[in-house]
């Protein structure tokens, strides 16, 4: 009987192996820091997100600008009205004379401005 009785002075499982329970708490604590939800590498995952939609906003606020620019000009600008009347409309001056020809890509009609020839002074 005496021999199922602990002494005092035996060391217990946990204080024979409290370095390596420890190694082994540190190990895994180093792993979740690294590797999970919140870790670095998601930490390094969520700053290159970042940096892609800064891009992609900075791309769209330039395309904003310039499309406001665009609108602006319409509105104040009588050239920019005109080239889209004679670009996308076809229309022409009074006197000028408007030439089409089949696009080779597609069979579509491009327009040319044809200006009459000025007639020489005398």
């Amino acid at each position: 009987m005496d021999h199922t009785i602990k002494s005092d002075r035996e060391p217990s499982f946990f204080r024979q192996n409290a370095r390596y329970f420890f190694a082994l708490a540190f190990f895994l604590l180093l792993l979740q820091d690294v590797f999970g939800t919140h870790g670095l590498m998601a930490m390094h995952r969520s700053k290159t997100q970042i940096r892609d939609v800064e891009a992609q906003i900075q791309q769209l606020d330039k395309e904003n600008s310039d499309l406001q620019q665009h609108i602006k000009d319409l509105r104040t600008d009588p050239s920019a009205i005109e080239k889209i009347a004679r670009d996308r409309m076809g229309l022409a001056r009074p006197g000028e004379l408007i030439f089409r020809m089949p696009d080779k890509k597609d069979g579509q009609t491009s327009s040319t401005t044809a200006h009459p020839a000025i007639p020489p002074k005398n």
